[in-house]
């Protein structure tokens, strides 16, 4: 891991994220496997290319539309490219027990990964709401 921070757009990283969960969502509530495969897919050529693997979704439609805005700040980019690669690993997993009939197992491993990107996504909701509150105090505003 390299000990130099770069700044990094996170909001492709939340994109990516959020579209994790509601996939893995609909697959579970729909119960369709392919699309487990489709967000492991995805997740893996994400962390091949080392980028968000849905992180086109910001680039194309969300940005341009004025959706989502960046979020630039000083980060590593190795642990979100290791987490990315982890959960496409799992859910990889989660997609084989589920086209192998193990659905228990599969929808287990396929909540694992809405959990884990869960809880990525919504600590860097909070470090946004940290940082503005920051801002806004050293602003001098009484909050």
């Amino acid at each position: 891991m390299s000990d130099e921070l770069k700044q990094i757009d996170h909001a492709p990283l939340s994109t990516n994220q959020a579209t994790i969960i509601v996939l893995l969502l609909l697959s579970f509530i729909l119960n369709t496997p392919w699309l487990v495969s489709v967000v492991a897919f995805a997740m893996i050529l994400g962390t091949i290319l080392k980028k968000p693997g849905f992180g086109f979704l910001y680039t194309a439609a969300f940005r341009p539309w004025k959706w989502v805005k960046s979020d630039f700040f000083a980060d590593n980019p190795e642990p979100h490219q290791f987490a990315q690669g982890f959960g496409g690993i799992v859910a990889s997993g989660a997609a084989v027990a589920l086209w192998l009939g193990a659905s228990t197992l599969g929808w287990t491993l396929a909540w694992v990964v809405i959990v884990l990107a869960a809880v990525n996504l919504f600590r860097g909701v909070l470090r946004g709401l940290r940082g503005l509150l920051l801002a806004e105090q050293a602003k001098g505003a009484r909050i």
